[in-house]
């Protein structure tokens, strides 16, 4: 799915365009309304997440123009907490709007329902199932399984086992793994990673044949299939 990202504050934009790319999301930025709209119009893309206060062409004038051809679904985002402001937006066109500030995870659950509503549900950008090798994750049921034996894990072991699958063969630091899994900065005197890492392993590797969680020293830790 390819998402374009119409928004002027430069570092909450690439906060974002990461955040979204981490779920499995193609993004582009614009940060202006003349670019905004031009991208919009040529670059056949799935859903706009628009923000309302732009340079050149303000929201709320790109979405009626937008609109005389296109259908795309669109997500507003919005500093306004204005009933009038949220009105405007929806009679203009949005699907949805959100006001700043906002938590990603509610972002991310808007534009899935966006996408799901457009396409349907088999069409989302989220796939439904991970797998690397005998190990398999079901994101809709939230089970994990290995060799057919279901993974007793927590929340938060679910959610590292399925950053790991997502980007299997890619060496994660300590540093993303906390960002991306307790959504906190890392501290060098914490080891809820190394703790994390330990007690899922206990689950998916240490009872089986094959370890497919591995450390890098000095990097990081990567989830890979090793032949030998």
């Amino acid at each position: 799915m390819k998402i374009l990202l119409i928004e002027d504050e430069v570092k909450l934009a690439e906060y974002l365009r990461k955040g979204l790319g981490e779920v499995g999301y193609v993004v582009d930025v614009a940060h202006n309304g003349v670019d905004g709209l031009h991208m919009a119009l040529e670059g056949g893309h799935d859903l706009l997440v628009l923000d309302a206060m732009l340079p050149g062409i303000d929201g709320f004038s790109l979405l009626t123009a937008f609109r005389k051809t296109r259908q795309t679904p669109v997500l507003m985002l919005t500093a306004r907490v204005s009933v009038e402001d949220r009105v405007l937006g929806l009679q203009t066109g949005a699907d949805d709007y959100l006001v700043k500030p906002f938590a990603f995870s509610e972002l991310s659950a808007r534009i899935q329902v966006l996408l799901r509503r457009s396409h349907g549900a088999r069409d989302t950008a989220e796939p439904t199932q991970l797998r690397l090798a005998d190990l398999e994750v079901d994101l809709v049921r939230r089970k994990a399984t290995r060799g057919g034996q279901r993974l007793e894990l927590t929340a938060k072991e679910f959610l590292l086992l399925t950053l790991f699958l997502r980007r299997k063969g890619e060496v994660l630091s300590r540093t993303e793994i906390a960002e991306q899994v307790w959504d906190m900065n890392f501290d060098s005197d914490t080891n809820v990673v190394e703790v994390a890492i330990r007690r899922l392993r206990t689950k998916i590797d240490v009872p089986f044949d094959t370890a497919l969680l591995h450390t890098i020293r000095g990097m990081g830790y990567v989830m890979e299939e090793r032949n030998g």
